[in-house]
């Protein structure tokens, strides 16, 4: 397969981006940025954040501005999504990236696990409050670890079932794609152009074990993945693709190459679990009750 990184032009147009300041996010912050976008960096360091933006090519504090916002908080979701409402009248590209994995078992200050938390249930509530104003696409991260996922709506806090972090990692990518695929359905009964289309990095170089809480885990995921992973901007080209590509709603797109690991962007396999209309439809029931969230449309 033929090397993609032939992004479009990208001037004029609004790509907020979750957890930009490091790894997949902040690559593909760099690349959209160096092709004229306007972006967003919504993230929980401001600090990090602003040392980020400041390595995106053509930097400009008018162009590239960061915000506070962590996912793993509804209450930061809400207020986030409160200001970007008032700030701008049109968003063409929401980015859901931002992600934790191996994280020991906590509840956030919403009762909700941490990964569900992170990786699923903020970023819909964050849909669904600033979909009035997109015009382009939502972008959904999920992993090809979704595959070991299976998705207990009767114990999504882990009280009858031995806590295991990359089981719950699993469930909340698996659930990450059930969202994706519902919302397009819900986009497409409205009549809207949205899209919801998705991505995931295959093997790629980040710090995203970070927040396991595990010093040998998080030293194993950091130099382990720069010895088997590709470069973290090879990885973020298939957000980038997603975000900019003529393709239809409810594509997923990954590497190219064996089992998905390495490779170009191109179409990503799911697994049956993530293809169940059913078990959508009920995880997006229990994620409106979760974040107190309903669909705009």
């Amino acid at each position: 397969m033929r090397p993609w990184i032939a992004v479009p032009p990208q001037q004029g147009r609004r790509i907020v981006i979750t957890g930009a300041n490091s790894g997949v996010g902040f690559q593909a912050a760099r690349i959209l940025g160096s092709r004229g976008a306007e972006l967003v960096l919504a993230c929980r360091n401001l600090e990090k954040a602003e040392a980020a933006a400041r390595q995106v090519p053509g930097y400009d504090a008018g162009r590239v501005v960061v915000r506070r916002l962590d996912v793993a908080d509804l209450s930061s979701v809400r207020a986030f999504a409160d200001a970007l409402l008032e700030e701008y009248d049109g968003i063409d590209v929401l980015v859901n990236n931002a992600g934790v994995l191996g994280a020991p078992f906590g509840l956030t200050n919403d009762g909700v696990e941490t990964h569900f938390a992170t990786n699923h249930l903020g970023h819909f509530a964050l849909t669904n409050l600033l979909l009035p104003r997109i015009r382009d696409r939502v972008v959904v991260t999920s992993s090809r670890e979704h595959r070991r996922g299976t998705l207990d709506l009767d114990d999504l806090t882990w009280e009858r079932r031995p806590y295991r972090a990359f089981a719950a990692y699993s469930q909340s990518k698996l659930a990450d794609l059930l969202f994706m695929s519902e919302l397009q359905r819900r986009l497409t009964a409205a009549g809207s152009s949205v899209r919801a289309v998705g991505a995931h990095p295959g093997a790629s170089s980040t710090n995203i074990t970070g927040g396991s809480g595990n010093p040998v885990l998080t030293w194993i995921g950091y130099h382990g993945s720069r010895l088997v992973s590709m470069p973290a901007w090879r990885g973020a080209l298939c957000t980038v693709y997603a975000a900019t590509m003529d393709i239809p709603g409810d594509t997923y797109i990954g590497p190219h190459g064996r089992l998905e690991l390495h490779g170009w962007p191109s179409a990503a396999r799911r697994s049956k679990r993530a293809e169940d209309a059913e078990l959508g439809r009920r995880l997006w029931d229990i994620s409106e009750k979760l974040s107190s969230v309903t669909f705009p449309l």
